[in-house]
């Protein structure tokens, strides 16, 4: 059976979501196999937490057999229900290394002291119990908190193995933690109030509100509205109010409290607000509608019908949730409990034991903790698009790398603000900086004065955003480049064909995919450069892909494929291969290297036997190489489709410093995975 772990709170608002979620990204970068159990839920159907949990912990298994019982079910039968939620979690656990066992969230109490039903329920379960109690009390009602349950569970016949301290204000964690310390017998932590995780998203806010939008970007909805403030006092008291974030509800019919509400939103020395209400049920005067939708601003303004206690009263008292919040609230969560909690105590308490095979999960969070490691500096030259900007906002906040974005400043920061991002701790430069442009453009038309490249069109050359950036990384003003979510392979890659050049030694530069399969990570190259590579040229794609495979962890055992295994198959592109083969072993001795072979025997233990029973490679290679961009390009697309691979790349090998592509239809997360493989990289 699993390792398990049952999360519970003394009562509501304690921030068990948080917990629960950082724990579960935490297991996952050490443990294979992660599973999530709710013993109690409103819904069979729908339970968006649930689902949250899935998602991050990489479990396969389906929603419903993540469930105990309904409430319905519970209050029918209780011992019934008691019986069906021991079964259901003992198969859940069957297949799984650890399971994290997150209790009821306080919806129904029905007469029962919620901890004591999760105490109980754990009891049967035979798993202890973490608790989650508030930290926002003195730190002797905090600790007295922790002693009164611990008692409570311990009176149910559950055991206690840690207790966290959530939502501590900044002031008091240090006085909190050292209060809970003494608790004997259980690991004890704290983790500071973020009141983002608590707030609601605007358009959770316009839907309470019965509002209807009437100017602004929709997108900017899912932004959270970290307060609210009531704009009822004279307009100089409301502008020295606004902070970062906030909703402001304003009466319809105050056209001046509106106009300059909408001026401050467009100047730059204001706070940027995360939504405007116009609330009474006024119709908005048309010279302060007009002066709005003139500016062009971007911030959601609706309009409601409530009277301004009631719009205010249901704004103050709306609550976001994890399971409803956005990707960057989630993010902060995760990223908070990382870096804030005592994980490796925690862990400790639970007795959990790495596995041995490899996941996507523990690959990427691995990659993580590499770029963390030694922080390198990576450019970002399209912060025009909203995922880039994302993505730097959680680079950041992760620690993955420094970042810096190529565009104009104001405008940089002013949609990261709109957006509720925080890239403060970003550096903006302008592909226009006089002195920056001068420099790199003295030193491309050198580089490029045998093509004829004259100083002037140097100038203009290095203007490009792909041209400025790689210009950066060749100086040394950054370490690597990301690029190509608004801009085409070729636009990303020729300038460092051009500028940066081939390492000393490599006659080609070529790509990689690394293929994040279940269990274990392959290597694929060349999937995306090289249309037809020659044996000279196939030796050092064999050569650089293993070198890659190492900067990340994969011992290389490298297989050139071909259509056929050993000496069996004849022709001109079998023999490329056996030659591209030997070349591999005369320039690295070193390395396990074994083609022509076959994909399966390649891989395949069974098939190897048969076809390459004396190969050191066949049957466990990890680095494969096609013979051609067709066939790789073919084949990683086919795993990647056919077995629910994750692909990372294609990560390019062979410059002098790196530079890496982004699919135009990348995700945050992509971009996230390829700055971070392009960090370590950049360590070499």
């Amino acid at each position: 059976m699993a390792r398990s772990i049952y999360i519970a709170s003394p009562s509501a608002g304690t921030g068990k979501s948080t917990v629960a979620l950082g724990l579960v990204a935490s297991l996952t970068k050490v443990v294979a196999k992660v599973g999530v159990f709710r013993p109690f839920v409103d819904s069979r159907d729908a339970d968006p937490f649930l689902a949250l949990l899935l998602a991050r912990s990489g479990s396969s298994a389906p929603a419903t057999g993540c469930i105990g019982v309904t409430w319905d079910e519970y209050h029918a039968d209780p011992e019934e229900a008691l019986s069906r939620i021991v079964s259901s979690y003992r198969a859940l656990a069957r297949d799984h290394d650890v399971v994290i066992i997150d209790g009821s969230d306080f919806t129904d109490v029905a007469g029962t002291p919620e901890l004591a039903l999760n105490a109980r329920v754990a009891a049967n379960l035979g798993v202890p119990v973490l608790l989650v109690v508030s930290g926002q009390g003195s730190p002797e009602d905090v600790r007295s908190s922790v002693e009164v349950s611990v008692a409570e569970i311990a009176e149910n016949h559950a055991r206690t193995v840690a207790a966290v301290a959530n939502k501590c204000p900044a002031a008091g964690r240090r006085a909190v933690s050292e209060a809970i310390a003494g608790i004997e017998g259980i690991t004890t932590t704290t983790l500071p109030e973020i009141p983002l995780l608590t707030a609601p998203s605007v358009r959770e806010v316009l839907e309470a509100l019965d509002g209807e939008l009437i100017s602004g970007d929709a997108a900017l909805l899912e932004r959270e509205a970290e307060s609210v403030l009531v704009a009822a006092m004279d307009v100089s008291h409301v502008l020295e109010r606004l902070t970062e974030g906030q909703l402001v509800i304003v009466p319809a019919d105050r056209s001046a409290a509106l106009i300059s509400l909408a001026a401050a939103q467009a100047s730059s020395s204001f706070p940027s607000m995360s939504g405007l209400v116009l609330n009474g049920g006024f119709s908005v005067a048309q010279h302060a509608l007009r002066l709005i939708q003139g500016l062009g601003l971007p911030l959601p303004v609706f309009t409601s019908p409530l009277d301004t206690f009631a719009a205010a009263s249901t704004a103050g008292s709306l609550t976001g949730e994890l399971a409803h919040g956005s990707e960057r609230k989630v993010d902060v969560a995760v990223t908070a409990f990382e870096q804030e909690a005592d994980v490796e105590s925690l862990l400790a308490a639970l007795e959990v034991e790495p596995s041995d095979v490899v996941t996507p999960i523990m690959f990427q969070a691995e990659l993580v903790e590499r770029a963390r490691a030694d922080r390198k500096t990576i450019v970002l030259p399209e912060p025009d698009d909203d995922r880039i900007l994302r993505a730097a906002d959680a680079i950041l906040r992760r620690g993955i790398s420094d970042v810096v974005l190529l565009g104009d400043e104001t405008a940089v920061h002013t949609r990261a603000a709109e957006l509720g991002l925080d890239i403060a701790a970003a550096r903006i430069s302008s592909p226009g900086d006089p002195e920056l442009l001068e420099t790199y453009a003295a030193e491309f038309a050198r580089l490029r004065a045998k093509k004829g490249v004259t100083l002037e069109q140097a100038r203009e050359t290095i203007q490009d955003v792909s041209y400025f950036g790689t210009m950066m990384v060749h100086m040394g003003d950054a370490d690597g480049m990301v690029s190509g979510a608004a801009h085409t392979t070729a636009h990303t890659i020729v300038p460092s064909f051009q500028i940066i050049k081939t390492k000393p030694g490599t006659s080609i530069v070529s790509s990689v995919f690394l293929m994040l399969l279940e269990d274990r990570v392959l290597v694929y190259g060349d999937c995306a450069v090289n249309p037809d590579p020659t044996a000279e040229q196939l030796a050092d794609i064999a050569i650089s892909s293993a070198e890659t495979a190492k900067q990340f962890g994969v011992d290389p055992r490298v297989a050139m494929l071909s259509f056929s295994t050993g000496t069996s198959g004849k022709g001109a592109d079998v023999d490329k291969v056996r030659e591209a083969t030997e070349i591999v072993r005369s320039k690295a001795p070193e390395l396990a290297v074994d083609g022509p072979i076959q994909y399966d025997a390649a891989v395949d233990p069974t098939v190897a036997a048969k076809k390459a029973p004396d190969s050191a490679v066949a049957g466990r290679a990890n680095v494969l190489i096609f013979p051609d961009l067709s066939s790789g390009n073919i084949g990683y697309k086919a795993v990647q489709r056919s077995s629910g691979a994750i692909a990372i790349g294609p990560v390019l090998q062979g410059l002098n410093k790196p530079v890496n592509d982004l699919s135009r239809g990348a995700l945050v997360e992509d971009i996230i995975n390829t700055v971070a493989i392009t960090a370590v990289q950049a360590q070499v």
